[in-house]
């Protein structure tokens, strides 16, 4: 009797690890082709930038910094050699952008380019595929990581060399707060007493 109980207990055990390997094993995969979706929406954002700069250049010729940069950044984020240095340059690349789009404000000329008001949706639309394809990607690793730095799994993860992943993590001025003036008074209201 006593025989079959350790044997039932190893079975068991067998079992568990087979299982806890086996999710691991999914986990890591799901990690690796959520971080694939992200690639795909970069390498969109790649292959946009260069006709929007095109595109904007002629109207923006005192802006040639912010051009720059822009394809810089782009340049930088398409060589990037590990996955950390490329979320780095991506979110400089980010960064460039908004200014881009900030800068492209100040020209009406380009609100009324369809050429370029249809690149600027592009890309807009682009960037919201972007930020669902980094969430879903940290939603996994939230799920992996778990999995690897939880008892008893953690100790199949240790055994098998699974590693923690790293997050998507936003750019500093992305994760800032926006800072509000409540002091500016609204247009056509009286203005407030320091």
């Amino acid at each position: 009797m006593a025989g079959w109980v350790i044997l039932t207990v190893l079975v068991l055990i067998a079992l568990y690890l087979v299982f806890a390997y086996n999710s691991l094993v999914r986990l890591r995969n799901e990690v690796d082709n959520a971080w694939r979706q992200i690639d795909v929406q970069l390498k969109r954002r790649h292959d946009l930038i260069p006709n929007l700069v095109e595109a904007v250049k002629g109207y923006m010729q005192f802006e040639r910094e912010t051009l720059t940069a822009v394809v810089e950044a782009r340049s930088r984020a398409i060589s990037a050699p590990t996955q950390g240095a490329r979320v780095e340059a991506e979110n400089q690349l980010t960064a460039g952008l908004g200014r881009l789009l900030a800068v492209m404000e100040n020209y009406p000329q380009l609100k009324s380019d369809q050429n370029v008001l249809q690149l600027q949706e592009q890309l807009t639309t682009t960037e919201n595929q972007l930020a669902f394809a980094r969430q879903a990607y940290n939603d996994v690793v939230l799920q992996l990581n778990t999995r690897v730095e939880t008892f008893p799994t953690n100790i199949v993860a240790n055994n098998f060399g699974f590693k923690a992943a790293d997050y998507f993590k936003a750019a500093p001025e992305e994760q800032a707060l926006p800072k509000v003036d409540l002091s500016l008074s609204a247009p056509g209201a009286p203005a407030q007493r320091q």
